[in-house]
């Protein structure tokens, strides 16, 4: 078992009205209509991409510093920590 801890910058986007989701370290991205929504699609979203590295042995970005990621970011985005953990039965859901 992995577990994987990345910062993520969450950005509202008031025309879609939806939460925009950016990991600035792996160039993923989601959305959510609530930011609780989108944290939980954040969650997904990471721990789908790291079985997939795991499976298939990828090179990956290592998380840049939670403060140096808000400090980049406006000030009107949340940055939080997303975590995700990768069990041995999720990479074997993968071979099916």
């Amino acid at each position: 078992m992995k577990n994987y801890i990345y910062p993520a910058v969450f950005i509202k986007d008031d025309k879609e009205g939806v939460y925009r989701v950016f990991f600035p370290d792996l160039e993923l991205t989601t959305d959510g209509t609530i930011v609780e929504e989108a944290y939980l699609y954040a969650k997904e979203c990471l721990k789908a991409y790291f079985v997939y590295v795991e499976k298939y042995d990828f090179d990956f970005n290592l998380p840049t510093d939670f403060e140096t990621v808000k400090k980049s970011s406006k000030n009107e985005d949340y940055v939080l920590l997303v975590d995700a953990t990768v069990t041995s039965k999720d990479l074997e859901k993968t071979a099916k």
